[in-house]
């Protein structure tokens, strides 16, 4: 007998049914597989918006439809629909015809002595001394001192690192090529301590890359921000007595800043090409002479950033990592506007207010940061310092529309859901194919997560798991025959897969004294092409935050062949420390939490199985974790699984 199937008819005023039910032969479309409580069925009673579609179906949308959508009246709380992935315009900083005509002069390569003939030329000096709010970590400051870099719980001696040439992991190539670790050294202690400690390292890696080259230490990223930290922290570089070095780290500093200004069209992503707009644009406020090199990168940076972040504050990559990187190079710059007592111009300010919310959706409730597209589990200290820093004070965008991120907040619990294709590969650094994976936290606990760390891989994680953790396995979603919605590629990109995502949030009205809800459902075609099914889901989480209801459902879609059976396997990684016991009847498991709360996990058809899991926690370290996996094998016509997660005590 088929299972019974939800009743999902897109902008079907009355909840009767319709098309969503094929391929389910004598199921009630009225009856849900879980009920929520007594006396009330969500997908009937509820508080309807019209679907939103993301990726190509968004372009395919019926007109007629879209300008009803438009007109309609949309009720308090409910979320509007949005549109696909778009991207934020501004305009370059309005100057006057004079310094445009200096702009424009800069940009087609003429120098700053052309542009200004009659000004008497000086040596390289720096014009003003950067004061930047971001904070350092000083453990990883202390191991500089004592001749460590440290990173993700890596020990790496510095006599022992590579400066030059492609054997670096990628995390490392960040933290030494692009001179992140002077923020630590700076925060550890005082200045007359450690700048001996700066001078040797700078020394040496200026030693080993004498001139530009094609190895990382060159990419274009990696130079802008080892120029902005050269800027920013050039009190800690250039307050020794070494009077040749001093001479040789400002020559550095002219040398990569004219560098940048020929090859700042060659980066590799739009993050990278923002990082070295950034590090142009200090050079042109920190460095003499610098007027038209300030006004060359201001006009570069605000076009960059305006390819770089979405409408909605959400960052291409769909990383919270790079929108991180994105936020602090702003707070970097803006320091160095502060420096020389200058304004921003009003774009970069925009573009923060923009940032910042987005990030905070991302944060459960212990204040750090939910493993979506690599990154770990960033604490909350770090997350809640940026914040500081930005000046930015905003609420968490609780329906990142172009960014793809659901967030749902029920008194003390969390939701985290993907509703989005992954990044196109361009944007992707450590793309993961998440589509419709979601993340759960109850107070400072988290009870369901993803295994996050690709992007930290290379530290206590090996690299060779990076490609596991980009997998579709690794995250808290279904999966058919352990193949990914989305192809995982090497070197961080993503294949064919998921290319549209409809997605449709509604609150569901409280009746006979329970609870209200709100629901979330999404579909995504990634496995469409090999299997003819669309895969959707349902979450359901009441407003006390107690319990959280799902539907699984694979619909067949097309003309593809529908003989045989497929594996089909749920997974549900737990966070960590997390107590399991087993029920007898192998349907349900019950989860002790730090706090001393009881939850129960319950699948509405199939047993449920433990296995191992890992999770990369906020240093990046491998932390062992166990997951819930439902497993079946199910006809090619498709199937439906509901499941259920309650507070018990």
């Amino acid at each position: 007998m088929a299972s019974p199937r939800l009743t999902i008819v897109r902008g079907d005023p009355d909840g009767s049914g319709g098309a969503a039910n094929d391929g389910a032969s004598g199921a009630d479309p009225h009856r849900s597989g879980l009920p929520l409580g007594d006396g009330i069925d969500p997908l009937r009673r509820e508080v309807r918006t019209p679907p939103r579609m993301t990726g190509k179906s968004a372009s395919n949308a019926d007109p007629f439809e879209a300008a009803q959508i438009e007109a309609a009246q949309i009720e308090t709380g409910v979320i509007e629909p949005g549109r696909a992935l778009a991207l934020a315009d501004f305009s370059p900083p309005a100057v006057g015809a004079g310094e445009r005509l200096i702009r424009l002069a800069y940009a087609v390569g003429l120098p700053a002595s052309a542009i200004n003939p009659f000004r008497k030329r000086t040596a390289p000096r720096i014009t003003a001394t950067v004061s930047s709010p971001l904070q350092g970590d000083p453990a990883a400051g202390t191991a500089l001192r004592a001749g460590h870099f440290l990173l993700h719980g890596v020990k790496a001696p510095i006599a022992d690192v590579e400066f030059s040439g492609p054997r670096l992991s990628p995390p490392f190539e960040r933290l030494i090529h692009g001179f992140g670790w002077l923020t630590d050294l700076d925060a550890c202690a005082p200045r007359a301590q450690c700048t001996a400690v700066a001078e040797r390292i700078t020394g040496t890696w200026l030693a080993a890359n004498p001139v530009p080259n094609a190895t990382p230490a060159w990419d274009v990223g990696h130079t802008g921000h080892r120029l902005l930290a050269w800027l920013v922290h050039a009190p800690l570089l250039l307050s020794g007595t070494d009077r040749k070095f001093r001479a040789q780290m400002l020559g550095a500093m002219a040398s990569t800043a004219r560098w940048l200004d020929r090859h700042i069209g060659r980066a590799k992503d739009k993050l990278g090409e923002v990082a070295g707009w950034v590090g142009i644009t200090a050079a042109g406020l920190l460095l003499a002479d610098g007027r038209a090199r300030r006004l060359y990168g201001e006009a570069g940076l605000i076009r960059a950033l305006g390819d770089l972040v979405g409408d909605d504050g959400g960052v291409l990559s769909r990383s919270p990592l790079c929108q991180i990187e994105a936020i602090e190079l702003l707070v970097a710059l803006k320091a160095c506007y502060a420096a020389v007592r200058s304004d921003p111009p009003p774009q970069i300010d925009t573009i923060l207010a923009l940032l910042v919310p987005p990030l905070l959706a991302m944060l459960h409730g212990d204040g750090a940061l939910g493993s979506w597209q690599g990154s770990g589990a960033v604490s909350a200290h770090r997350i809640s310092g940026l914040v500081r820093a930005s000046g930015v004070r905003t609420r968490p965008l609780r329906d990142a529309r172009q960014w793809g991120y659901q967030r749902v907040s029920a008194q003390r619990a969390i939701l985290q859901f993907d509703a989005a294709p992954p990044p196109a590969s361009r944007h992707a650094r450590e793309g993961c194919a998440s589509t419709l994976a979601f993340e759960f936290s109850h107070g400072a606990d988290r009870l369901i997560v993803n295994c996050g760390g690709a992007a930290v891989a290379g530290g206590l994680i090996p690299h060779r798991l990076a490609q596991g953790l980009r997998a579709t396995a690794a995250h808290s979603t279904l999966t058919i025959d352990d193949f990914n919605s989305t192809a995982v590629l090497i070197n961080g990109k993503l294949g064919s897969g998921v290319s549209e995502v409809e997605i449709d949030r509604r609150l569901l009205a409280p009746e006979g004294g329970n609870a209200g809800a709100t629901r979330l459902e999404a579909s995504h075609n990634g496995y469409v092409a090999r299997y003819g099914l669309t895969h959707r889901r349902v979450l359901i989480l009441r407003d006390d935050g107690t319990e959280l209801r799902g539907e699984d459902v694979l619909v067949p879609t097309g003309r593809k062949g529908k003989r045989g059976t497929i594996g089909v396997a749920l997974r549900f990684h737990l966070g960590p420390h997390i107590e399991l016991a087993q029920g007898q009847d192998g349907l349900g498991v019950t989860l002790a939490l730090p706090d001393g709360s009881l939850w129960q996990f319950r699948s509405g058809r199939d047993p449920v199985t433990v296995e191992e899991s890992i999770w990369a926690d906020g240093l990046g370290r491998p932390v062992g974790i166990r997951q819930l996996v439902v497993a079946a094998k199910i006809p090619r016509s498709g199937e439906t699984f509901s499941w259920l997660l309650k507070k018990m005590r």
